[in-house]
């Protein structure tokens, strides 16, 4: 192996050994992201935005399935507008950036760069909505947002980072909330089929809700090293922005009233749930549905038999991507194959395809796998066919090995000495009975760095006792250290 190569390939950290380093070394050495001259901000690198585009094609086709239409709003909102929601602002305030200055010249007005977009586009939604005809209005937007936060991480908190965010306004409580559920679970379905990331669907406690929100409804889920990560919220903000904001409708029977609305959001700290669910200490372990490559076909072809061997492989590269396959023939003539077989393993690539002068003696080719690391070898015949098959079942593969490793990570208990053990030794999900005191709540965080994650639908526990307070309860949530 050349110099040139022993640089390129470098150790990745064990995930045992340093799971915050194993997670750098991941994602900068496939080229996923790189750091910024700004602190806090990432680069997202062509291979990281490939992917983050295939995640956009999956998410934004389901919410215009859902009567979504897409719009943008702008970057900056005036202080004034922010100023008039008094608790979003205070939720808001220590991570707000502002613009003071254009060019040489102090604004009249100190501008925000946009945190959320709630308070401008209730501005818009005051003018645009003056009758029930008017409702509901339904307008998603794909855009960057920003954040000053203090301690940072690629993908997974950064100062500047990009998402969706749904804002839609309803003529009534009962459209808002079947809005916000159904949203969530649009959400559920894109995270587990696309992604193939299992989530717990629930409500936020108050004190875990957005600011503002009448209801919070989140997605969570469980990473490989036992913290569980908001992985999407969906809110009913209720009446409170519209009568802030005065967002009125003359009604059907001639009566004046106030909108119900919802806001909701994924980013691309879903990227960082990808990497950390699937990943390994090899590199990256990406589903099929969202790789920015699904197969990687490479040619064994020594300078003796190149001429023989690259027509055949082109011809079989044509095949794969005529099928709508997204494909890349690694062709390079200056690395070895075995170096080859490892860069993409890291990159995580579903399929690699090898094709050398006996496999195409004897027509077939060797498949390899990413998630299990499984060969076969397939009749070139057939190829494409069994191509298409292992997507799919690599997809569903991966779904199922990621939902056995959550069942094997939830833990039951109402005993809180319990409780302490497995969140230190274990980490994983808990589930416990909570009394609904926020003051339980806040003193389970303080002594554990646990927090509820979410509060589940199907509340069957029976009678008992609280985690924390040994009142009777009969509500179950879920708790989990968390990134």
């Amino acid at each position: 192996m050349s110099r040139e190569e022993k640089e390129f390939v470098r150790e990745i950290t064990p995930r045992h050994q340093d799971y915050s380093q194993w997670y750098i070394d991941v994602i900068l050495k496939t080229q996923l992201v790189d750091y910024s001259p700004v602190k806090g901000c990432m680069v997202i690198r062509p291979y990281g935005y490939g992917l983050w585009e295939n995640m956009q094609q999956g998410l934004d086709r389901r919410l215009k399935a859902t009567g979504h239409k897409n719009g943008y709003f702008p970057l900056f909102i005036p202080e004034s507008l922010l100023q008039k929601e008094a608790e979003h602002v205070e939720g808001f305030a220590p991570e707000v950036a502002w613009v003071t200055h254009a060019g040489s010249e102090k604004l009249a007005e100190r501008l925000v760069v946009r945190p959320t977009s709630e308070t401008i586009i209730c501005e818009m939604y005051s003018k645009w909505i003056q009758s029930w005809r008017d409702l509901p209005v339904l307008i998603n937007q794909w855009c960057n947002v920003v954040r000053w936060e203090k301690v940072t991480r690629p993908f997974l908190r950064t100062s500047e980072f990009l998402w969706q965010e749904g804002h839609t306004a309803h003529r009534n409580e009962e459209e808002a909330e079947e809005e916000t559920l159904k949203i969530l679970e649009v959400y559920r379905d894109f995270v587990e089929n696309d992604l193939a990331v299992p989530v717990l669907t629930g409500r936020k406690t108050e004190s875990e809700k957005f600011a503002g929100a009448l209801r919070t409804y989140s997605i969570e889920a469980l990473m490989s090293d036992g913290k569980a990560l908001q992985a999407g919220t969906s809110h009913n903000l209720g009446e409170h922005f519209a009568r802030v904001f005065d967002i009125t409708y003359l009604d059907s029977d001639g009566s004046l009233k106030y909108v119900w609305q919802t806001s909701w959001g994924v980013s691309t700290r879903l990227i960082g749930a990808i990497i950390m669910v699937h990943g390994d200490d090899r590199g990256l372990v990406l589903p099929p549905k969202v790789a920015p490559v699904q197969v990687i076909l490479i040619p064994i072809a020594p300078k003796k038999v190149r001429e023989t061997v690259m027509p055949r492989a082109a011809a079989i590269f044509a095949e794969l991507t005529a099928a709508g396959l997204r494909a890349e023939m690694d062709d390079r003539e200056e690395y070895s194959p075995g170096w080859k077989f490892n860069e993409w393993e890291m990159k995580g690539v579903p399929l690699r395809v090898e094709v050398g002068p006996r496999d195409l003696e004897a027509g077939q080719a060797v498949l390899a796998r990413r998630d299990s690391g499984e060969k076969e070898t397939v009749p070139l015949s057939g190829l494409v066919q069994r191509v298409q098959q292992l997507m799919n079942e690599i997809q569903a593969d991966m779904l199922e090995k990621a939902r056995r490793f959550r069942e094997e990570n939830t833990y039951y208990t109402d005993d809180f000495e319990e409780f302490k053990k497995i969140i230190e030794e274990k980490r994983g999900f808990i589930v416990s009975r909570w009394c609904g005191d926020p003051d339980c709540e806040q003193a389970v965080k303080e002594e554990t760095k646990a927090t509820i994650r979410c509060l589940p639908f199907d509340q069957n526990a029976g009678p008992g006792k609280c985690l924390r307070c040994n009142r009777e309860s009969d509500r179950q949530a879920y708790f989990a250290r968390a990134y």
